[in-house]
């Protein structure tokens, strides 16, 4: 018997088949590389610049408009009644690509808190590594099964995306930067995730092993681990060059005091 159905609370890990907490301790250094990067760090402190943060916001823009759209190519893997999995993945599904309209929605009001125009946002005009990830959900949400496309974007980036938006949160240092007339609506994408969006990668995590069973095949644990590595590095490609830039912004800035204060 191969069928897996889930007996403890949602968030547990040991409420999942003993792969599965294994397949979740393998990622977790890829994990880590990002929900704690440093560049999280220095926007939850307020110091991140505003060139990387613009850039930020820009780079990762993509993800946010299309994440309707993987998810909707991923519902249309499914069909009512021909296993639980798939039952599962379809009502999640169809419960959240409104949702994740609204986050889009949400997206926009915390780009304009930088100046960024819708026309900025679509223009695009960013280092081509920043594309990667969002090329890698449109590739594995249209070519991948079902459970694989839903561990790479609804467990993978959701679940990172919730743990550094309580970062950055989490002391209101960021919030209070934000101009006040902007303040509220631009924060609602971060809080939205920071606290209402944490059970959606645990929902997806249970769709993918009711999908995979008990004792999937070594073959299929290889192919989950990788998809959800990849998320993660390709999330860290935008994080790593976004820093790139606030550090070198860091380092003008002060050779320009070094020199104002050599001149006196």
């Amino acid at each position: 018997m191969n069928d897996f159905q889930r007996q403890g609370p949602l968030r547990d890990p040991a409420s999942y088949p003993q792969w599965t907490q294994q397949l979740l301790r393998q990622c977790q250094p890829a994990k880590q590389q990002v929900v704690a990067h440093e560049l999280f760090r220095r926007m939850a402190a307020g110091t991140l610049s505003q060139p990387a943060m613009r850039l930020f916001l820009l780079g990762t823009w993509p993800v946010i408009e299309q994440f309707p759209l993987y998810m909707a190519q991923n519902l249309l893997k499914t069909r009512a009644g021909r296993q639980r999995g798939e039952d599962l993945a379809r009502r999640y599904l169809v419960r959240n690509i409104r949702v994740e309209q609204n986050h889009a929605d949400y997206w926009q009001a915390w780009a304009e808190c930088y100046g960024i125009t819708m026309a900025e946002l679509q223009a695009q005009q960013v280092p081509p590594e920043m594309h990667a990830l969002s090329h890698w959900c449109w590739h594995c949400s249209a070519n991948d099964e079902l459970l694989l496309a839903m561990a790479a974007t609804n467990y993978a980036i959701e679940g990172a995306t919730g743990e550094w938006s309580q970062l950055v949160c989490a002391s209101g240092r960021y919030e209070a930067s934000l101009p006040e007339a902007r303040r509220k609506r631009g924060m609602k994408w971060l809080k939205l995730h920071a606290h209402y969006d944490d059970e959606h990668p645990w929902e997806a995590l249970n769709i993918i092993c009711t999908l995979a069973g008990e004792q999937p095949s070594s073959c299929l644990q290889y192919q989950l681990q990788a998809a959800i590595s990849k998320s993660y590095s390709y999330m860290q490609l935008i994080l790593d060059r976004c820093l790139q830039l606030d550090s070198d912004n860091r380092h003008a800035r002060h050779a320009a005091n070094v020199c104002l204060t050599g001149s006196k």
